[in-house]
């Protein structure tokens, strides 16, 4: 069955349907603006879900080609999480405030939607009842990546390509940033379940399997090695500009034991930021907003942070070489 195009994406019928033709069907579109759209990943051997959101302008201006936003989303949410966002693109978009943009939203679904946008090397386990990781991050850095350059008209450069994530994917979207600098140019981390230098015993990075190795549902060198600090060395020698936009909400739950309070994730973001901003050519930006661990906080933060950093990628574009 093939999904139903409403009249006003007539034009891109044909690239859609043949985007999901080879796999599945695509999930229903979820709301008016944005698409489900489904393609095959060799990295998972599956078929991967995301939303598309195209710029008001799309089918018109068809010489156009457009910056992309990947959106990821936390863990327990799916892809639908971000559809709310697509207006207000279009919005930033008519008032000036940022250029038309494509937007990317992939469903993580991995571990029960807890894969961390890593590539896992967990085989699964029994007690408790888990499947085995997968290659989610080489599914969306490499095959993700690739598929939407070739279906839509990108701008396939580094510096129109931003990766954004709340929670969960704010950890991906700081680990895309730093270990994927030739695929973006800027990351907005939204309260990023990062933790420095291991994870709280509570944290579900724990009870998931992301950072397992074999049945072990979490193994600390792994972590250790797949974290900001393991990777900034590897990110400098690369000698690529980067902007990072970091926000979180004041309100985030405390954790009981007090011994644990570094691990508190307005603490952890003051860390992250404050290890990034040392980074030579990063610009970093940190915001401490009055809100919890939801869109209360995340919306407004989203909307200034995707301005901050397209006036930073502008910036930088705009200076002698």
């Amino acid at each position: 069955m093939k999904p139903t195009i409403p009249w006003r994406f007539a034009g891109l019928a044909l690239t859609l349907v043949a985007t999901v033709a080879c796999g599945q069907n695509p999930p229903p579109p979820a709301q008016d603006g944005v698409w489900a759209v489904s393609f095959h990943s060799a990295a998972l051997g599956r078929n991967l879900d995301y939303l598309v959101a195209l710029p008001a302008d799309y089918e018109t201006a068809t010489s156009s080609r457009y910056p992309v936003l990947y959106l990821l989303h936390g863990r327990g949410n799916n892809m639908q999480a971000w559809a709310r966002i697509a207006t207000e693109l279009r919005r930033l978009a008519t008032e000036g405030r940022i250029p038309p943009v494509i937007a990317i939203m992939p469903d993580a679904s991995s571990n029960r939607r807890a894969g961390y946008y890593i590539d896992s090397k967990f085989t699964g386990s029994q007690i408790p009842p888990l499947p085995a990781g997968e290659n989610v991050e080489t599914a969306f850095t490499r095959d993700l990546v690739v598929h939407v350059d070739a279906t839509y008209r990108t701008r396939a450069d580094r510096t129109r390509r931003i990766v954004a994530g709340y929670s969960m994917g704010g950890y991906g979207a700081m680990r895309y940033a730093l270990v994927h600098p030739e695929l973006f140019g800027a990351a907005i981390v939204l309260s990023p379940a990062v933790y420095f230098p291991l994870p709280p015993p509570d944290s579900s990075t724990r009870e998931f399997g992301a950072f397992g190795r074999g049945a072990q549902l979490f193994d600390e060198a792994i972590y250790t090695a797949k974290n900001y600090p393991a990777v900034i060395p590897a990110y400098v020698t690369t000698g690529r500009p980067l902007v990072m936009f970091i926000a979180v909400g004041d309100d985030e739950r405390a954790l009981a034991d007090p011994a644990q309070a570094s691990h508190d994730l307005d603490y952890e973001a003051h860390t992250l930021y404050n290890h990034i901003r040392r980074v030579p050519l990063i610009t970093a930006e940190l915001r401490v907003v009055n809100g919890p661990h939801d869109w209360a906080t995340w919306r407004p933060m989203f909307v200034e942070g995707v301005q901050f950093v397209f006036r930073q990628l502008d910036q930088t574009a705009a200076k002698p070489r």
